[in-house]
């Protein structure tokens, strides 16, 4: 039986010291003249971030619900877009699949991306067949994702705290 203890102080500790903000992961190999990592590259990144979470946390399978997939959903493609430096719509609805277990339609991803692209934080680059995504603005994402993950927490600890009482 597992003990249902969890000190949320320590997890946040793990969380924080996971993947220090002021150095890059161990994978991060980007090289001058390379406009985009492999894609091995970044599931090896990926996978890496997703250990660090699930080591932290007292449970033994993690999943993501699709109501927060797509609650969340312009943080995640801000983040793999990132990672990938440079990526299309196929491979971000790839990568939601493969990693947070959720099917989502063009229809709900692509019109994200062009708002974000209105916004100026992407830039879209028409190629052949395909049309490419890159970060245009960094300090947004950082911004929206650091705020996002803020409320998480907030209401993560907010459940923590009632069921404490409970």
């Amino acid at each position: 039986m597992r003990d249902n203890t969890f000190n949320t102080e320590s997890a946040l500790e793990k969380l924080s010291s996971a993947a220090p903000a002021d150095q890059p992961l161990e994978s991060d190999d980007r090289s001058p003249g390379r406009s985009t990592r492999s894609a091995e590259d970044v599931d090896g990144e990926l996978e890496e971030l997703l250990e660090y979470v699930a080591d932290a946390l007292p449970v033994d399978e993690m999943a993501f619900d699709d109501a927060l997939v797509k609650e969340t959903l312009d943080e995640l493609l801000l983040m793999l877009i990132t990672l990938h430096e440079e990526t299309h719509g196929d491979e971000l609805l790839t990568d939601l699949e493969r990693l947070f277990g959720t099917h989502l339609s063009p229809g709900t991803v692509y019109p994200r991306l062009h708002e974000l692209e209105d916004r100026d934080v992407l830039s879209m680059h028409a190629k052949v067949r395909t049309k490419e995504y890159s970060i245009d603005d960094p300090d947004y994402v950082r911004d929206t994702i650091e705020g996002t993950m803020i409320q998480h927490l907030a209401f993560g600890m907010l459940l923590y705290a009632f069921l404490d009482r409970y």
